[in-house]
């Protein structure tokens, strides 16, 4: 599994997780949703991403292969 895929995976969970949360816990939450949301945007303009930045220094391979390539 690519960096990339494992990033969208965890994008993907957080803002579901987030959404269930402030529909069955407590409406603050979707300030978890916001915040994800607001990571994806400043990633998608600077292309930098911190998870993306720990998991290469966890020695996890970049395969380079996106959106099904």
């Amino acid at each position: 599994m690519s960096i990339d895929r494992i990033v969208h995976s965890a994008a993907g969970t957080m803002i579901l997780a987030s959404l269930a949360l402030t529909r069955w816990v407590h409406p603050n939450f979707v300030w978890l949703t916001v915040f994800v949301g607001a990571n994806l945007l400043q990633s998608g303009i600077t292309n930098w991403c911190l998870l993306s930045r720990i998991l290469r220094k966890l020695g996890v391979e970049d395969t380079g292969a996106t959106c099904g390539l």
